[in-house]
């Protein structure tokens, strides 16, 4: 898995707290990255619904409160597929090994359980927890 989710989320905290417009090279200065990667990360995110931005105007917004925008819908975005696949499978295993035979089908469902239960928990938390967890972090309230 690449960094797209995790910069996605840093974009959109950003977005949802900043008190001023900001540019994909503010939000590039933040994340510690170029403004190049932030703008491609940004069309992802605009892609799914989930910002919006206006023609001549610098800034972003987000198209709902970060309440109704769940980790899965980011995830999904950012990664541009829609079923969790954290573990490919090797290919070309020999099936004339008693274990290359059987492997794969043995594998499957606890990959499949991990995966569901991953896809289960990012639909359940939100981008507002996520930002609840900055502020406790940082030790500050919630304006």
């Amino acid at each position: 898995m690449d960094t797209k989710f995790s910069v996605a989320l840093h974009i959109l905290t950003m977005i949802s707290e900043s008190k001023e417009k900001l540019s994909s090279q503010a939000l590039a200065e933040s994340v510690g990255t170029n403004a190049s990667y932030i703008r491609k990360v940004i069309a992802l995110l605009k892609n799914a619904g989930l910002i919006q931005s206006y023609q001549g105007k610098t800034g972003y917004q987000l198209s709902k409160s970060p309440k109704d925008i769940s980790l899965r819908e980011i995830y999904f975005a950012t990664q541009e597929i829609d079923k969790i696949s954290l573990f490919p499978i090797h290919q070309n295993a020999n099936l004339d090994c008693p274990v290359g035979k059987y492997i794969e089908s043995a594998m499957i469902p606890i990959f499949s359980s991990v995966e569901t239960y991953l896809e289960q928990e990012l639909s359940q938390k939100t981008l507002d927890d996520l930002i609840d967890n900055l502020y406790q972090t940082a030790n500050k309230p919630r304006i």
